[in-house]
């Protein structure tokens, strides 16, 4: 037998040894980093398995995205002014990149000007009517309004680029440590964070365009800015021309935010009921924003819409009836022409909507309303004859249930048809009813003291706008109520220019015995059958008082 030289034994030993201990050594390891971690070690251990490196690395760029995604939405927006405007700069993700304009309710530009991971959004909140008057007063100054407004935006994206920093920072480093809880992992997601923002910066740094404002792209209302004005283009080359056209449409944009503060005669005091009157929207999408932006404005307190909210009624056409919900005040709406039973049954589950028909009576923001819809529904031709003797039977319908509700101690305050020759049956049994239909606005106080009032078309007749030689204007009035007796003190009639046009204009109006200097009736506590009509005394107004504006009555 040969013999085993000693050497080999000890040789074996040393390979075999670690192996054997192998086990021991990784438990005890294993143990040791529980016991640092504060959590006790599992009695059978067990060697966890290690996560991929790419894994990890994923996991943390999606910590750092979402991180600084919600950093830029809660903190990273810069209020800045820009020439005679307000605005608000927010960077948001993009993979296209650009800059998108704002102009509530107008619509959006939109501007290639640069290529990278981040969009630059500029809101129009306002315009200034102290700048925009010193350029309506010294036009001069538009020559230096370019200049001017290079400068505002410098500023204001320099200190959006410093805010932005501080946003993506905390937001990539607070998610950081929330997930991974360690300081380490936290600031390396911030630190990565600040390095995709400044290499995003630096992206849209050398990419971009100043050209870009020549060519923009237009939506919304804004989308036939190219035809009223021409292309940018022609605008460089005949800047002259456009100051002109630029300073009358500050003008009239000024008189729109600063009319206000200069209607003659009556102030609304904070417990006046106001009412936003709209009808005819016929499927124009635009409505809805310019409705919103009316009701914040005036703080309106209820809608009411006089019907042709669509143009076909058919079932593909409700979807555009659910901005209703969202427009920050109770809607009251009643059937038109063009409004099927279906559009109306589609509205009764809309939250914040008010159906009214066959007389049947809502009280919504403190004043009652009553409503008839419209007896024919145009677009089958289903009911074309007899459509005035239609007409007149469903006002006599509306004026019955008044005289009902006023019976049972009831009374309603403001009775709503679509059709003039609808509205007109009720003269006597309602202060005030509200119809539309015709396209135009128009006001009159009838033979037994009701006051009609007709709305124009808020939607400049949908479609229909092209089909005569100057497009419809917009159109919705403000009403004002008084709480205690709940009758007409005022109203401000709203005209925005139609397709392709740039005229606002507001005109305030007073019944006659609101008007200043009226002499008040022998019964003024007992009011007329319309509250807002002459009284059987037949007062009349006097001259308003010197050096205020006469407003207009009809």
């Amino acid at each position: 037998m040969a013999r085993v030289p000693a050497a080999v034994p000890h040789a074996l030993a040393e390979v075999m040894n670690p192996i054997r201990n192998a086990p021991r050594i990784l438990t005890r390891r294993y143990r040791d980093r529980r016991a640092r971690r504060g959590r006790p070690a599992a009695a059978t251990p067990e060697l966890a398995a290690r996560s991929h490196p790419w894994t990890r690395a994923a996991g943390l760029v999606a910590v750092v995205l979402l991180g600084a995604w919600l950093g830029l939405l809660v903190v990273g927006n810069v209020r800045a002014p820009v020439g005679p405007m307000n605005t608000t700069m927010t960077l948001r993700p993009s993979l296209a990149g650009g800059t998108k304009i704002n102009v509530s309710p107008l619509g959006a530009l939109q501007l290639d000007s640069h290529v990278a991971p981040v969009r630059l959004d500029v809101n129009v909140d306002q315009l200034d009517p102290a700048r925009a008057q010193a350029l309506v007063d010294h036009p001069e100054r538009l020559s230096g309004l370019q200049d001017e407004v290079a400068q505002d935006v410098e500023h204001g994206t320099l200190d959006l680029a410093v805010r932005s920093c501080v946003a993506v920072v905390t937001g990539a480093t607070a998610l950081g440590l929330v997930v991974y809880r360690r300081p380490r992992r936290a600031l390396a997601a911030g630190g990565l964070a600040l390095t995709l923002l400044v290499a995003s910066g630096g992206t849209a740094y050398a990419t971009w365009n100043p050209d870009s404002v020549l060519e923009p792209k237009f939506s919304g209302l804004l989308s036939s800015a190219p035809s009223l004005v021409g292309n940018a283009r022609s605008i460089v080359t005949e800047f002259d021309v456009y100051q002109k056209e630029l300073a009358r449409l500050v003008t009239n944009v000024t008189k729109l935010y600063d009319v206000t503060s200069t209607l003659p005669a009556y102030q609304p005091d904070p417990t006046t009921i106001r009412v936003l009157h709209v009808s005819d929207i016929h499927l124009n999408p635009a409505s809805w924003k310019i409705i919103g932006s009316l009701v914040e404005q005036y703080k309106v307190n209820v809608i009411v819409d006089s019907g042709d909210t669509m143009d076909h009624g058919t079932a593909a056409e409700n979807g555009f009836l659910d901005p209703v919900e969202d427009l920050g005040a109770p809607y009251v709406w009643v059937r038109g022409n063009h409004d099927s039973r279906g559009t109306q049954e589609y509205l009764k589950h809309l939250k914040n909507v008010h159906v009214l028909d066959d007389g049947h009576a809502r009280t919504v923001a403190g004043l009652r309303f009553a409503g008839m819809g419209d007896p024919q529904y145009t677009p089958d031709r289903s009911k074309a004859d007899g459509a005035e003797a239609s007409q007149e039977l469903a006002g006599a319908r509306l004026a019955s249930a008044l005289r009902d509700q006023s019976a049972a101690g009831t009374p309603v305050d403001i009775a709503v048809a679509h059709e003039p020759s609808a509205a007109r049956e009720v003269d006597g049994d309602v202060p005030l009813v509200l119809a539309g239909h015709i396209h135009h606005e128009d006001m009159e106080v009838m033979k037994y003291g009701t006051r009609l009032r007709v709305e124009g078309s808020t939607g400049g007749s949908g479609l229909r706008a092209v089909e005569g030689k100057y497009p419809d204007p917009i159109q919705a009035s403000i009403l004002y109520f008084d709480r205690d007796s709940r009758r007409l003190q005022a109203w401000d009639e709203i005209k925005l220019g139609g397709l392709g046009l740039t005229t606002a204009e507001v005109s305030r109006h007073l019944p006659k015995e609101n008007q200043p200097g009226a002499t008040p009736s022998p019964s003024a506590g007992s009011p007329s059958p319309s509250g807002t009509g002459p009284s059987p005394s037949g007062t009349r107004a006097s001259p308003t008082a010197p050096g205020s504006p006469a407003p207009s009555t009809p």
